[in-house]
C-alpha cells in the first residue's frame, strides 16, 4: 500500500515558515479555534470517582487511528477502556464528538535508550470518526526529514498556562523556535536530573535564553507543528517556559515508517 493512501506525509522544506515531567500546557499563548488544528483531539482519562478528565492530546492519522505520546497511555491502573477522545471542538471538556479507545501500540523502543526516548504510540478507536471542517487527518513529517535549528514551530493544546496555573477552557497555541539538539542535551545533562535525557530522536523547542513560551502539563501527545505538518509530539520538559529549558517533543521523522506500517 502506498503511503499516500494511508494518511498524508509531506516533506518539510527547511524554509522558515509533558509533557510528563512538568506536564503539558501552553504558556503565554493565544486563543485559537479547532478549525486551525482540525487534526487535534483531547484525550480523557477515566477517574476512580467515575468522571472523565482531559489529560493529554492526540493527532488524527485516519478516521480510526490517532498519533499521541506513549506516556499518555500507561500507568498503574491503565486500561484502554479508561481512555476516550473528544474531537471537533475548540472548548475543553465540552462539544464535539466522543470516541472510545480500542487499544494502543507503543513504539518498541519506548523507554529503552532513555526514559522518554520513543515516547510515541498509535491509538485505535472503537468507532471511526467522520471527517468535517473541524475533524481532519494530520499531515506528518516524512521519514528522516529532521528540522534545522531556529525554525519557527507551534505548540497547540488545552494544557496549563503556567506550571502552577489553571487549565484554559479555549484551545491555545504559541509560536517558539527549534533549539540545537546537542546544546539542549548538554544543558539538560548538566543542570537537571538524570531522567532528563535528550536523545537524537527528540526536538527541543522554545525560547532558549529568555523562556516565557512553551507547552506544559496537559499538552502531552499534542503537536509540534510547522508549515502545515506535525513534526513532533509533545513529550516532556523541566517545569514550563524556563530559560535554557525548552520543551522536548518526540521527533516524528524518526518514526514515520513505523507509524505508517503500524496504523493500518
Amino acid at each position: 500500500m502506498m503511503w499516500s493512501t494511508v494518511f498524508t506525509i509531506i516533506l518539510f522544506s527547511g524554509a522558515a515558515v509533558g509533557r510528563t515531567l512538568h506536564g503539558g500546557r501552553i504558556v503565554n499563548g493565544n486563543n485559537t479555534r479547532i478549525e486551525n488544528y482540525p487534526f487535534l483531539v483531547q484525550v480523557d482519562v477515566f477517574q476512580s470517582y467515575g468522571d472523565w478528565w482531559p489529560s493529554c492530546s492526540a493527532n488524527i492519522l485516519k478516521v480510526n487511528w490517532l498519533l499521541s505520546a506513549a506516556h499518555c497511555f500507561e500507568g498503574r491502573d491503565y486500561k484502554p477502556e479508561h481512555r476516550r477522545i473528544r474531537a471537533g471542538t475548540t472548548f475543553k471538556g465540552t462539544g464535539g464528538v466522543i470516541r472510545y479507545v480500542d487499544y494502543d501500540i507503543k513504539h518498541p523502543d519506548y523507554r529503552v535508550a532513555a526514559r522518554y526516548d520513543a515516547d510515541i504510540n498509535v491509538v485505535k478507536l472503537l468507532e471511526p470518526l467522520l471527517y468535517s471542517p473541524v475533524i481532519q487527518k494530520a499531515t506528518i513529517n516524512v521519514a528522516g526529514n529532521h528540522l534545522p535549528n531556529n525554525i519557527p514551530v507551534i505548540y497547540a493544546g488545552w494544557g496549563r498556562t503556567d506550571f502552577f496555573g489553571g487549565q484554559p477552557y479555549i484551545l491555545q497555541h504559541v509560536s517558539v523556535y527549534t533549539v540545537d539538539n546537542a546544546m539542549c542535551a548538554e544543558y539538560y545533562r548538566k543542570h537537571n536530573r538524570s531522567d532528563y535525557t535528550v536523545t537524537p530522536n527528540m526536538i527541543c523547542a522554545g525560547l532558549w535564553e529568555e523562556g516565557g513560551k512553551d507547552a506544559c502539563t496537559g499538552d502531552s501527545g499534542g503537536p509540534l507543528y510547522t508549515g502545515g505538518v506535525v513534526v513532533g509530539i509533545v513529550s516532556w520538559g523541566h517545569l514550563c517556559a524556563e530559560p535554557f529549558n525548552p520543551g522536548v517533543a518526540t521527533d516524528v521523522a524518526s518514526y514515520t515508517d513505523w507509524i505508517v506500517k503500524t496504523a493500518r
